[in-house]
């Protein structure tokens, strides 16, 4: 049922009120340096938040075997995190709005040499608008938001008149399945609201994600007789060449994607990293290098890595070492369908009128060429999957920024979602 203007007015100064202390628990969460692995504590942070504010709490831990079994399970490796995952519920005294999962994740990418940031990277500061900090956009401002809006619906003598899980997750930056433990484990919901930055705009359509390793073998000899020996670093660079040749082949068919047609180039294949070699004086007898790669909604991913091991299969075939000596292809991480969010639902309505209510504009909505979880709640819960969140900078990179007045609206506009997607109750009464 739509809000009154009464009630929206309220919700609006309440997350006004409470914004101060919002952006200094945005802080908080950046301190914590939650790079894959290391997000036990922020985790057991997340969950005291969560009991101090009277949630129900679930912590649970991934099961490998059922996440192996599942299609969009991604590959387990040794720095696989073996962080919990925690769920916090709300529930109405009686259910008569539409349920909600509001689901963000606590792992956070590597900083890459400190000295090419302008301040330490897990200490946040403010100049002007900009809040900087390794994953403060990517996305502890949206950890933040969450617990925010809903104390701004408190603060506002309400509270959501439906059953609503706060899932905090990890491996989102990775393989993906925290969030798959989540459906896994049994949540859902009517819908789900994730607050990634995206610019203050709905994702439409989003790009799966393949993660995978290539090794190659030479044949070491001295430098001074390298004509006789096999450079596996070399060798390594015409395999990438190769690969190149599948991005540029599956870019070729956006046309036959909707939502992708317009996109310059919506598959990406990034060489995140290489090593190989024991000595500068040696030709090197191995090389191996980690690719991330992008697949069109509706490609499964298991076609997409049985294509990509049978065409570097192919081409080192044609190769006059690599035929001696083939390459060997391991999937490591992400192996996810990507998916698209057709319009037309109840809760992009919903969004559009809180946005409206937020900002003043229209809603629009776009395609990204990255991971995001909001492909399991889409896929395997088959729910309306909101992504949207506020705007940034430089995420994944130096100087990663998230634009505060951009959170301040867009936590309205969440306040406001679940305000009228939920429905709301007067507390104590």
């Amino acid at each position: 049922m739509p809000l009154s203007q009464d009630l929206k007015d309220t919700i609006v100064k309440a997350v006004n009120d409470g914004f101060g202390e919002q952006l200094d628990f945005t802080q908080t969460l950046i301190r914590f340096p939650s790079t894959r692995g290391q997000e036990h504590e922020i985790v057991k942070f997340i969950a005291g938040q969560m009991a101090d504010r009277g949630y129900q709490i679930d912590q649970f831990d991934m099961d490998r075997a059922a996440i192996e079994n599942h299609e969009g399970g991604g590959k387990y490796s040794d720095s696989h995190s073996d962080a919990p995952i925690v769920v916090g519920t709300h529930l109405p005294r009686q259910e008569r709005g539409h349920s909600l999962i509001l689901q963000s994740h606590v792992d956070v990418v590597p900083t890459g040499p400190e000295d090419m940031w302008s301040a330490s990277p897990f200490e946040p500061h403010i100049e002007g608008d900009w809040l900087y900090g390794r994953g403060g956009a990517d996305m502890k401002a949206g950890q933040a938001q969450i617990f925010f809006a809903l104390d701004a619906l408190r603060r506002a003598g309400v509270a959501p008149a439906a059953r609503v899980h706060l899932q905090t997750v990890v491996e989102e930056e990775s393989t993906g399945n925290g969030a798959l433990m989540t459906y896994l484990q049994g949540y859902t919901a009517d819908a789900v609201f994730i607050p990634e930055p995206e610019e203050e705009m709905l994702v439409r359509a989003n790009v799966g994600t393949l993660w995978f390793r290539v090794e190659v073998r030479g044949t070491p000899v001295h430098v001074r007789e390298m004509g006789s020996g096999a450079n596996a670093i070399d060798a390594a660079y015409r395999v990438i060449a190769a690969l190149r040749e599948i991005e540029s082949d599956w870019n070729a068919e956006k046309s036959d994607h909707p939502f992708f047609e317009d996109e310059d180039h919506p598959i990406n294949l990034n060489i995140g990293k290489i090593e190989g070699g024991d000595w500068a004086s040696s030709v090197p007898a191995w090389c191996r290098f980690d690719c991330r790669i992008a697949l069109y909604p509706g490609t499964k991913a298991a076609e997409a890595a049985q294509e990509i091991t049978d065409r570097i299969a192919a081409f080192a075939a044609q190769d006059s070492y690599l035929s001696k000596s083939p390459p060997t292809v391991t999937f490591n991480g992400f192996f996810s369908e990507g998916y698209v969010l057709e319009p037309g639902s109840e809760a992009e309505s919903v969004l559009h009128s809180a946005h409206r209510g937020a900002t003043g504009e229209a809603l629009k909505s776009f395609v990204t060429p990255g991971y995001l979880d909001t492909r399991v709640y889409q896929l395997y819960n088959r729910i309306p999957s909101l992504c949207y969140g506020p705007k940034s900078e430089n995420i994944h990179g130096f100087d990663e920024r998230v634009s505060i007045e951009s959170i301040r609206r867009t936590t309205i506009t969440m306040a406001l979602f679940i305000a009228e997607w939920c429905g709301t109750e007067a507390l104590g009464g």
